[in-house]
């Protein structure tokens, strides 16, 4: 049985799926968590957590595994005004396994679940509240227009922006949008993701609830995704991140690290 969300949390919690080794970058990083990569300076998750804190998350999950130690000793229990609770998985899981290893910790009615390898200019709060309104939605997810990158998953949507077709690592001829890995669960759809498996959000929960008749939502975003997957776009991210990170950072405040 699920848990009743707790009274005194209000706002939307956040999940960042941050266990990833990074095997790709591993020559120009090092061993390292790949959410851990340094972009101009600073972990990449550093500019994830900024952007939530930006719009006004007060708690955010963080599904670690590879070096998970690394993670907890540099953010510890609180980053920028933020409460941070950490959910390992002590194998992988997945994307989809990895959130549903987390759903203990959500203690809001839907929760916000990002992808800690990319970075999306989109604003959380319109997103969260569009997701909210629709309330007939049980998942809503943020896509960009299609890019060069032939390895994320490519959206087919209706005229009322209802995901029709997810394929992950392909391009359907008439796909004109990208998944850009920020979404929204609602509390019966993070548990009823199989628990202590291995899963796939995309490759295997998303056409399986498209398939079931699930209503999931488009959020559409004209911005650009961007990600530290290959060390050929980490090295693109480092100019791009900077300014990002140069604007989201607390103003006189240089360790904001609670």
């Amino acid at each position: 049985m699920q848990p009743s969300p707790k009274n005194r949390m209000s706002s939307t919690n956040a999940i960042i799926l941050c266990g990833g080794a990074g095997l790709r970058l591993r020559p120009v990083t090092g061993d390292g968590p790949k959410s851990m990569a340094q972009v101009s300076g600073r972990p990449f998750l550093e500019t994830l957590l900024l952007q939530l804190e930006r719009y006004g998350f007060e708690r955010t999950i963080l599904a670690v595994g590879y070096r998970s130690g690394d993670i907890q000793s540099y953010f510890g229990n609180r980053f920028c005004g933020m409460d941070i609770a950490y959910s390992n998985e002590l194998s992988p899981l997945g994307t989809g396994g990895a959130v549903r290893n987390a759903a203990g910790l959500v203690e809001s009615a839907a929760c916000l679940v990002m992808n800690g390898d990319s970075y999306t200019d989109v604003d959380l709060r319109a997103f969260v509240a569009a997701h909210q309104n629709e309330s007939s939605a049980d998942v809503s997810l943020v896509v960009v227009p299609v890019d060069e990158r032939g390895d994320t998953g490519s959206i087919l949507l209706d005229a009322d922006r209802n995901v029709v077709q997810f394929a992950e690592k392909e391009r359907p001829l008439l796909a004109h949008h990208l998944n850009a890995g920020i979404y929204m669960l609602s509390r019966e759809m993070l548990y009823g993701i199989p628990a202590g498996q291995p899963v796939s959000l995309e490759r295997e929960l998303f056409p399986q609830w498209i398939q079931e008749g699930r209503r999931i939502k488009a959020f559409v975003h004209a911005g650009k995704c961007v990600d530290i997957g290959t060390p050929e776009r980490f090295q693109a991210a480092q100019e791009t991140l900077a300014k990002v990170e140069v604007a989201a950072k607390p103003a006189g405040n240089e360790d904001y690290r609670a």
